[in-house]
C-alpha cells in the first residue's frame, strides 16, 4: 500500500474490501467488479485530472436538482441505458409473460382510486384526444385474474406531467383501477403525446455531450400488481408517436406498441386502445416508492 502504481492501484484498492469492517458477499462481488471496471474505463481513456474533477462536479450538480418532483439520478441512468438494462436483468422474460420497462422519474404514489371506466381527467385541453383502454389480464395460462391492482399515468397533451405542470390540478391523468371477475381493466383518458425529458439541467449537458436527442414517443404508463404474481411496470407505446425507434431512455420494445384507433358509437371518446397484459406467477414485490 506504500508503493502504488498505475498497475497496482486497482488489486489494492480491491483488497481493502472488508478489512475494518464485515461486508456481505454480494457488497464484495458488487464493490471488486465496479472498482475493476471503473479502473478499467480511467485507463481505456487516459482520463485526466482535470476531467475527474469535472465529473465529480457533474455528479455535485445533479444531486443539487434532485427534489421531491425531479430525480436527476434517474434521468442520468435512462439516458445511459442504465434503467432498462437494469429492469431487463431484474425481470427476464422466460415464458409468455408480458414485457416490463423503465418505471421512469414521474411515478407518483397513491393515485386516486377509480371505478372501472373512470376518467383520470381533471382538466382538459383544446388539442386533447380522448381514448378508452381497456384489456384483459391473465396468468400464463391463459386464465382471468381477477383483483389487480393497475396504477396508470400519462402525461397531458401539452407534454407535461402534473407534477411538473403548475396548471394542472393534482394527480391529473393519474388513477388507480382493478379488474373484475373477467380480468378485465377499463378506464378513460387522453391520448398521450411524445414529449422531451428534462434537459435543462445535468440530463440535458449528458444528452449534448452523447450528441442525443431528449425526447420520448407517447406512452401510457402501468403498474400490474396482485399477492401471488410478479409486479409488472410497464408502458404502452402509441403505434403512430414519433421517436418510437430512437426514444431517448432506449424503453421501447416490439411488444408493447399498441395501436390507437378511432371508437365506435358504443364509446364516448375519440379513440379506443385494446391491451392485454399476462402476469408471472410468484412474490409481489415491495411497494415502488415516490421518485
Amino acid at each position: 500500500m506504500r508503493n502504488v502504481t498505475r498497475e497496482t492501484v486497482t488489486d489494492a484498492v480491491i483488497a481493502s474490501l472488508g478489512q475494518h469492517g464485515e461486508i456481505s458477499d454480494r457488497q464484495r462481488e458488487i464493490m471488486s467488479a465496479l472498482i475493476r471496471h471503473l479502473h478499467d474505463f480511467c485507463r481505456d481513456v487516459t482520463l485526466t485530472h482535470g476531467e475527474f474533477i469535472e465529473a465529480c462536479q457533474f455528479l455535485a450538480r445533479a444531486g443539487a436538482v434532485c427534489d421531491d418532483k425531479r430525480q436527476e439520478f434517474i434521468l442520468l441512468g435512462d439516458i445511459l441505458g442504465v434503467e432498462v438494462l437494469a429492469d431487463m436483468l431484474t425481470h427476464p422474460v422466460e415464458g409468455g409473460e408480458s414485457e416490463s420497462t423503465v418505471l421512469g422519474p414521474f411515478y407518483r404514489e397513491n393515485p386516486p382510486v377509480l371505478p372501472k371506466g373512470a376518467s383520470t381527467v381533471q382538466k382538459h385541453f383544446d388539442n386533447e384526444e380522448t381514448v378508452y383502454f381497456e384489456g384483459h389480464v391473465r396468468d400464463a395460462h391463459g386464465n382471468p385474474v381477477t383483483g389487480v391492482t393497475i396504477d396508470v399515468w400519462e402525461d397531458a397533451p401539452n407534454g407535461l406531467y402534473e407534477n411538473h405542470d403548475p396548471d394542472q390540478p393534482d394527480y391529473n391523468l393519474r388513477g388507480r383501477f382493478e379488474t373484475d371477475e373477467q380480468g378485465h381493466y377499463a378506464f378513460r383518458a387522453v391520448r398521450p403525446v411524445a414529449y422531451p425529458i428534462p434537459d435543462n439541467e445535468t440530463a440535458g449537458e449528458l444528452l449534448r455531450y452523447m450528441g442525443h436527442h431528449p425526447n420520448r414517443p407517447g406512452h401510457m404508463h402501468f403498474i400490474l400488481s396482485k399477492d401471488g404474481y410478479r409486479t409488472l411496470v410497464s408502458q404502452v407505446y402509441d403505434a403512430d408517436s414519433d421517436w418510437l425507434d430512437s426514444d431517448s431512455v432506449f424503453a421501447v420494445k416490439e411488444s408493447l406498441i399498441a395501436k390507437f384507433e378511432k371508437a365506435g358509437s358504443d364509446l364516448d371518446t375519440d379513440l379506443r386502445v385494446s391491451f392485454d397484459f399476462v402476469l408471472k406467477e410468484g412474490a409481489a414485490e415491495a411497494a415502488l416508492a415516490a421518485e
